[in-house]
């Protein structure tokens, strides 16, 4: 990998990777809290909401907070039925006030067995799925049959979305707002959720508050921006764009820092936003 793109790039992350990215990205939702529950939540919500205008997405999120009581882990263990009647009308693009009871139900019973969201993603937890997709679990078995004793992204969404439809009450509409790599997605938002949870540093941004996952164990959120950067520096070089494509993306950015390869989510974003990448100006030579 060329030693020019590393340097260019570790220098973006030093960039981005502070306090000031904060305020107009929508990690700042999770930030307002304390508690870890309530991270966990908005941070799942934030994620999943993450299309459109960042300034949108996040007056949405703190509209929700509001519909909440501004405790959403409270109101989540201990609402009563009239109490969602305020929440009827909570939207933002495709995701309705339907989606919206379904994810306080989904939460409500996953912390009545959990103290932590990051339960959902362990593929151990599998009394918890009751329709288990046998092959969500795959990537996971492989990795135990040849010793490695870690996770891994591929099989921690694969379980996670088995977890989330599995409910009696599964409205099928709100299975659009959570994917996994078997429908081929990049798993953006839940990628971006995990890189938030998982990351480890003492930049202020991440939280790194989960443990099961290994911040070598993330894949790269790709979303437009990261895409379109990540082409050009010949990081990507699969046409389409899918789960295959975040793959190549972070195994090459692997190569660059092989223990916490997303942290260039980071300097690709950033530089995706730039906007006056017109783009000699501010990219390395190849």
């Amino acid at each position: 990998m060329n030693d020019n793109l590393k340097a260019f790039l570790d220098a973006k992350v030093a960039q981005y990777n502070r306090p000031e990215f904060i305020a107009n990205d929508p990690i700042v939702i999770p930030h307002l809290f304390g508690k870890k529950q309530d991270i966990e939540i908005m941070g799942f919500w934030a994620a999943t909401l993450s299309w459109g205008q960042r300034v949108t997405i996040i007056n949405k999120c703190k509209e929700l907070i509001t519909l909440m009581d501004g405790a959403p882990y409270d109101f989540i263990i201990n609402h009563q039925e009239p109490d969602l009647r305020k929440l009827l009308h909570f939207k933002h693009r495709t995701f309705n006030d339907i989606d919206t009871l379904y994810f306080i139900s989904f939460f409500r019973q996953h912390y009545e067995r959990f103290d932590s969201l990051e339960e959902a993603f362990n593929p151990l937890n599998k009394f918890v799925i009751l329709n288990d997709n046998k092959e969500s679990n795959s990537e996971y078995a492989l990795r135990q049959a040849q010793g490695d004793k870690s996770i891994g992204a591929e099989a921690a969404l694969n379980h996670f979305r088995s977890y989330f439809i599995s409910l009696p009450d599964f409205p099928n509409r709100t299975k659009k707002h959570v994917s996994s790599p078997l429908q081929k997605s990049t798993c953006k938002r839940l990628n971006m959720f995990l890189r938030w949870m998982v990351r480890k540093d003492n930049q202020g941004v991440d939280f790194g508050i989960w443990n099961k996952l290994r911040p070598a164990d993330l894949i790269c959120p790709c979303d437009l921006h990261v895409d379109r950067v990540a082409r050009h520096l010949k990081l990507i070089t699969r046409k389409q764009t899918d789960w295959q494509t975040a793959v190549e993306l972070t195994d090459n950015l692997k190569q660059l820092d092989p223990a916490d390869p997303v942290k260039y989510d980071f300097a690709l974003f950033g530089l995706g936003i730039e906007q006056r990448w017109g783009i000699d100006g501010i990219l390395p030579e190849l």
